[in-house]
């Protein structure tokens, strides 16, 4: 049963996820949610203790922000997860806030916010807010400390003043938004390449504020610093970049400006060459290690896509599909290259002037010859948006005998696009009919992300 405003109950579960849902309809706004970790003084310790969309982990790990999906009756949820056993000693609140975006929360229908134990999806509280006026943030509910335990309370404050209103309250510093710099006559895209100004410093972006809107986090979320100007159709190498991380996973594209124009994705690698096998390794590790070391390590970019009528299929230069830019799937293979060089390396790139027809596209590796997996190999992917920063990820070391790779996944949530890193290796048999294992890699990455393809049979070459 729904609560009343005011109102408290027990939280049973050590884990819980936390759902801000509304209706989606013309007229009313996006909304987001947050959580701010307080002291018993009730204010946070830093900055750090705000989680939001573009501070997705609190330094602990304890409090994410997992992101925001729509179903197809237009229900959005936006979710947070808070494992309340891990949080630190002095977090005495927990507060569960949202922000309103192109509009007020009295435009908003349905809105409510839910606690479930992330164990077993069972519903452990559910409050509907239903008295918002002109609010544009907003405190749900709150979770704190009680008697050893946990409780979770039924909150309802707005704030007219926003969410910089909420945040100052509870002790996060804002800054005030820099005045717009006027911008630049239009141009048609690619445009030429700015002259360099300063050799070594690169301006920095705009940092996306729940407060202000600006199109990517510098350091701080809550300051804003100048906008730089449209990038150019080849990147220059002192741009800003953000990187995805295990804490801090995924990017909007929407939100920052960057959901449209062509979308390049460079995949560069190198081998660890001065890494010598541990001496207690053993196994297919230290053939590896030595495989790499002694050989140039030769990888394929590869795309698995899926469009939202359903058609799927995948990118993959072994294969000879190549893909296309302005028709379907939208995905087209450029650079083949092997070898991995920086400014060399493999390539793709993703026409997101169709990104309404796509549903989720998700890249990935396979190794083509040179290394038996990739233990010994640093590989990075970097995504180049027409506008705003570059998005990097690099896999993690690897420690299986794994030929392939899940790198990003790129969905369309039906609000946003969002960027998740995944970092995945795959392990794979190598098969008769092909040594190395190559065609291998596609179905066992199709199959651990349900992709629902048939065998994919691919040439080599």
């Amino acid at each position: 049963m729904p609560m009343l405003q005011g109102a408290n109950i027990p939280v049973p579960a050590d884990r819980v996820r936390v759902e801000l849902g509304w209706l989606r309809a013309p007229g009313t706004p996006d909304a987001d949610a947050s959580a701010l970790l307080l002291t018993a003084a009730g204010k946070v310790r830093s900055d750090d203790d705000f989680v939001f969309y573009n501070q997705p982990a609190h330094p602990g790990g304890a409090v994410r922000h997992e992101g925001k999906h729509q179903d197809a009756d237009g229900k959005v949820v936006d979710t947070l997860t808070a494992d309340l056993a891990a949080l630190p000693a002095d977090t005495a609140t927990v507060v569960l806030a949202a922000s309103a975006d192109g509009g007020t929360f009295g435009q908003a229908r349905d809105l409510h916010i839910r606690v479930l134990d992330a164990a077993d999806g069972t519903e452990i509280a559910r409050f509907d807010s239903t008295g918002a006026t002109t609010e544009t943030a907003f405190v749900l509910g709150e979770l704190y400390r009680r008697g050893g335990g946990w409780k979770f309370r039924a909150v309802g404050q707005g704030y007219a003043t926003g969410l910089a209103g909420l945040a100052t309250d509870f002790g996060i510093t804002v800054e005030e938004p820099a005045a717009p710099v006027p911008a630049p006559a239009p141009s048609p895209f690619p445009t030429a390449t700015p002259t360099p100004t300063a050799a070594s410093t690169p301006t920095p972006t705009a940092a996306r504020s729940p407060f202000a809107t600006a199109p990517w986090p510098a350091t701080s979320p809550f300051g804003r610093a100048p906008q730089q100007d449209r990038r150019p159709a080849s990147a220059p190498a002192s741009q800003a970049k953000t990187t995805l991380t295990q804490d801090a996973p995924t990017a909007s594209l929407t939100r920052h400006g960057s959901a449209t124009g062509p979308l390049r994705v460079e995949l560069v690698w190198s081998a660890r060459r001065t890494d010598a096998p541990p001496a207690d390794a053993r196994g297919w590790l230290r053939r590896a290690r030595q495989a790499v070391s002694t050989r140039s390590a030769e990888l394929d970019l590869q795309c698995l896509w899926e469009l939202r009528d359903g058609t799927k299929g995948i990118v993959h230069p072994a294969g000879r599909l190549y893909g296309a830019l302005d028709a379907p799937p939208y995905v087209r293979l450029g650079r083949d290259d092997r070898s991995g060089g920086r400014g060399v390396g493999e390539s793709l790139t993703i026409g997101l002037d169709h990104a309404a027809e796509i549903k989720r596209l998700l890249l990935f590796v396979s190794i083509h010859q040179g290394a038996d997996s990739f233990a010994g190999l640093d590989t990075v992917a970097t995504l180049y948006p027409q506008s705003g920063p570059a998005i990097e990820m690099q896999l993690d070391a690897c420690t299986v005998p794994a030929r392939g790779a899940a790198l990003l996944l790129i969905e369309n949530t039906g609000s946003e696009l969002v960027v998740r890193r995944e970092a995945r290796y795959i392990v794979t048999p190598a098969t008769p009919a092909a040594p190395d294992g190559t065609p291998g890699v596609p179905d066992a990455i199709a199959l651990q992300y349900g992709w629902g393809l048939a065998p994919i049979t691919l040439a080599q070459g």
